[in-house]
């Protein structure tokens, strides 16, 4: 039987390989620097951010039966997650994240993400066949979607009488997918999590801070955005309001994760009852703590 979950974390959860230099670099460059294997992809930093504040998440997303998903599960379990909830493919290949960081930020990245778009809405069943929720009884609770989930999929969640009665909180698993949260738009559905850059490609105009980004969203019938600028400030916008704030000042180490942690922190004082001011003012906090290297996703 599956254990009762705070919030579910549906899309992608994959192996990073990330190599870090303290050097500036370019297209082209060879430097000396280090590389990393860890467990990663949108969900997976979600969750683990949150177990850190004391959530128990389910995953929800595809898996492969090789060697390395095994490794991959059994990493997701040893962090406090449910991961019978994991769809496990007999015949797609678990996913990898690949990226460069440089001391001037992030060089290039790319996201192997196509097991988990070829499961489709297979990490989906645990929401209908009884094990967190069924048609008779949909999940009622937090739920972090990311945006690694093809259009059609993301556009059926929007629709879905499953996530009716769902926490939605909902980010594009980077700017070249931003354009895949549309359907929440459309609908008014949950709360997106969006950066500057994936406002603007959203709304199809350039945008020069958050607070003009979050109205932009909210005028095309966004029900609630929080719109991030790096290390600029950051907006939640609401149809009654906009809250902005600056994050505190850092030296950046890293950058990959940190969308995800501000999102998780987020969330989590959120259902602390934290106030909105002060769910801000602490996602902001634990984001500019994990791009200083302080602490370990």
């Amino acid at each position: 039987m599956t254990a009762t979950p705070d919030i579910l974390c549906i899309g992608s959860v994959l192996w990073d390989v990330i190599g870090r230099s303290a050097s500036v670099m370019r297209q082209g460059s060879d430097v000396p620097g280090r590389i990393t294997r860890i467990p990663g992809g949108v969900a997976m930093n979600i969750a683990m951010t949150l177990v850190r504040f004391g959530f128990t998440p389910a995953l929800l997303t595809s898996v492969g039966r090789d060697a390395e998903g095994d490794e991959l599960v059994a990493a997701c379990a040893a962090r406090g997650m449910i991961t019978d909830t994991i769809y496990r493919s007999d015949d797609l290949p678990t996913d990898v994240y690949m990226a460069v960081e440089g001391a001037n930020g992030l060089i290039a990245a790319i996201a192997d993400a196509h097991s988990l778009e070829a499961a489709g809405a297979k990490i989906l069943g645990p929401l209908s066949d009884g094990r967190l929720a069924s048609a008779e009884t949909p999940y009622d609770g937090l739920v972090a979607l990311d945006g690694n989930l093809t259009l059609d999929l993301l556009s059926e969640i929007a629709h879905s009488p499953l996530f009716a009665s769902a926490d939605l909180r909902v980010a594009p698993a980077s700017p070249g997918k931003a354009e895949r949260l549309i359907p929440f738009l459309t609908e008014g559905r949950g709360t997106l999590y969006v950066n500057l850059e994936e406002a603007g490609l959203l709304c199809k105009r350039s945008f020069r801070e958050s607070r003009e980004a979050a109205e932009g969203l909210l005028n095309r019938g966004a029900k609630r955005v929080v719109v991030t600028d790096g290390g600029s400030d950051a907006t939640d916008g609401r149809q009654d309001g906009l809250l902005t704030q600056t994050p505190p000042q850092v030296l950046v180490t890293r950058v990959t994760g940190a969308g995800d942690t501000f999102m998780a922190a987020h969330i989590a004082a959120g259902a602390d009852g934290a106030t909105p001011e002060d769910a801000l003012n602490r996602a902001l906090q634990a984001a500019a703590t994990y791009v200083s290297g302080e602490t370990a996703l």
